[in-house]
């Protein structure tokens, strides 16, 4: 997870964090592959949920709070407001992006003026960590 603060998670890199998660989970209970277990019972066996992810998303939403409210470089560089053109195609998908479905409704103006107050901000990442999206 080094660096995660700075990972783009699409859906599809989701999926493959979620099962390289259930892949280390069943090497660690010495589960072979060959049986046809289901991913819902390795982790009622484990005694676990998955958590990968929604670690990933909360040490991302810690960082960037740091980010704005330090305000610098970094702060138009993540928000994307910096002198140029943009290129053609489809657009990128933003961390911004991801962390504005995870954190909840809202838009990511309605987040980067969240930032600001570090008391609501860590409220707003604590509970959406708890809901586990």
């Amino acid at each position: 997870m080094y660096g995660c603060e700075a990972w783009t998670i699409s859906k599809q890199i989701q999926n493959k964090l979620e099962a390289t998660e259930m892949w280390f989970l069943k090497r660690m209970l010495r589960i072979p592959w060959t049986p046809k277990k289901t991913n819902e019972r390795v982790l009622n066996e484990a005694n676990k949920r998955r958590s990968l992810v929604r670690t990933i998303r909360k040490r991302q939403a810690t960082f960037l709070g740091h980010l704005m409210r330090r305000g610098k470089l970094e702060l138009l560089v993540t928000t994307g407001k910096f002198e140029g053109k943009r290129r053609r195609g489809r657009q990128r998908e933003k961390m911004m992006d991801g962390l504005a479905t995870w954190l909840g409704p809202g838009k990511v103006s309605d987040i980067l003026a969240a930032v600001k107050d570090r008391d609501l901000w860590r409220y707003m990442i604590a509970n959406a960590y708890k809901q586990g999206t």
